[in-house]
């Protein structure tokens, strides 16, 4: 076992000082998006100052010996690499409208542009790796975020509800639907909702053994198709927001238009505003949990939590960003069925951890939480870890202390550990609490053994 230092990715969405905050440390000053944690080439944690092999990057430390840093039975199913990647990530504004691909997806897109010759590390990349990107998001504040497709009918209501408000405030202005600037946003609008309430095609679906449905699909690209008056529409939806209708919109509605003109205000006339009324708009509460499957579009929006996923970095970005954006590649990716939103409920084990395990095998996430009040999942006694392999640790709160066979480490808030497979079993335990009387870790493992 040994302590890591990991890099700190300044995007600009980034929080200044949430991750400082809860690691117990001063604010750069800078914008602090993500603290990786793990093995990816593109930002690997190194080894502490301190340890043995100061300096060393994790993905080295797991080349060179991977039978012992990952497991064999890691080894056979992911290969000699570390299967997952963990972040603390820190949103003081919204990320990009994104999906990420499957397998399959990302090593046909990985091999056509290499055959293309575009460079691994260019901007215009969408797959920089041959691997999926399956994620969830654990919260550890309030934490906000638009995932999957609404259902149509739901959708639709919205869209009424949304198109009223708005033919009263032209009316109300003197204006009408009609050939105006906001007229023009209301028909795509009016557009978007027609489709929606239309009678789903149940043979596509059948045929092809999926549950997508073509009227998502044709709704989602409507939108990148009629860019201009979605900007038209965007436009509308940010002065609805600070008009006096709310007698006409339910809360629902209401949230969804405050969350599209806070986009529109960010990135204006962006396609992504008005996509995001097609979408489920989420709210986490601190320690619940949500997870996200290949094909998903999602955009965070605003929060602090932990962020574990496959080790990958292929992004398919739709909107709401300067970087690069895809939406022919977008559309092959989108997996256009409207679902509830995949909540991932903590399973509590006998030694009173919880565990986060979403149907993903590449990782875990397990709560370890010691005397933490009244109400929380806690424990006064030791907690195993419970690793099928690699384990990466963090400590939040107070300090930790691991102990295996082969000897044990004490990580104070704010550090985190590699456990390689080999030091398996190793038990955690509070050393010192934090001023709350609480020691609080997180650890990510495989899902299960192999």
């Amino acid at each position: 076992m040994f302590r890591l230092t990991s890099p700190i990715r300044p995007y600009p969405w980034g929080s200044t000082t949430a991750i400082a905050t809860l690691l117990g440390r001063e604010p750069s000053g800078d914008p602090e998006a993500e603290l990786w944690l793990g093995a990816h080439p593109d930002s690997p944690s190194v080894i502490a100052a301190g340890e043995p092999g100061s300096g060393a990057r994790l993905d080295d430390v797991i080349a060179a010996d991977p039978g012992a840093t990952l497991g064999a039975g890691v080894v056979e199913r992911f290969g000699e690499r570390l299967p997952f990647l963990m972040k603390i990530l820190a949103a003081d504004a919204p990320l990009s409208l994104q999906v990420h691909p499957t397998i399959a997806q990302a090593e046909a897109g990985y091999a056509a542009e290499d055959e293309a010759g575009i460079a691994r590390d260019a901007p215009e990349r969408n797959y920089r790796d041959r691997n999926h990107k399956p994620e969830m998001i654990y919260a550890l504040s309030d934490f906000a975020a638009l995932s999957g497709f609404r259902d149509p009918a739901a959708t639709a209501v919205l869209l009424r509800e949304t198109i009223t408000a708005l033919e009263r405030g032209l009316a109300a202005d003197g204006g009408g639907s009609g050939d105006d600037a906001s007229g023009a946003g209301v028909r795509l609008l009016t557009e978007l909702a027609d489709l929606l309430e239309g009678d789903a095609p149940s043979s596509d679906a059948e045929s092809s053994g999926t549950d997508e449905d073509p009227r998502l699909r044709q709704a989602f690209a409507l939108v990148f198709d009629r860019r201009g008056d979605a900007a038209l529409a965007a436009d509308a939806l940010a002065a609805l927001a600070s008009a006096s209708l709310s007698d006409v919109l339910s809360p629902g509605t209401a949230i969804s238009i405050a969350t599209a003109a806070d986009l529109q205000e960010r990135y204006p006339g962006d396609p992504g505003v008005v996509v995001s009324l097609l979408l489920n708009r989420v709210s986490l509460l601190p320690g619940e949990a949500l997870y996200l499957p290949a094909g998903n579009v999602h955009a965070y929006l605003s929060g602090l939590g932990i962020e574990v996923m496959a080790a990958s970095d292929n992004v398919l970005r739709g909107g709401l960003t300067g970087k690069h954006v895809d939406v022919p590649e977008l559309l092959k990716t989108v997996r256009f069925a409207a679902r509830g939103v995949p909540g991932l409920p903590a399973v509590e084990t006998e030694w009173g951890q919880l565990v986060f395990a979403p149907p993903f095998d590449e990782f875990a996430l397990q709560v370890l939480d010691f005397d933490a009040g009244p109400g929380d999942a806690s424990t006064s006694g030791d907690l195993p870890v419970l690793q099928h392999g690699p384990a990466l640790v963090v400590v939040t709160d107070g300090t930790l202390m691991l102990d295996s066979p082969n000897g044990s480490l004490r990580a104070t808030r704010g550090e985190a550990a590699f456990v390689p497979a080999a030091e398996a079993p190793v038990m955690a335990r509070a050393a010192e609490r934090s001023s709350t009387g609480r020691t609080r870790a997180f650890a990510t493992t495989v899902a299960r053994e192999f």
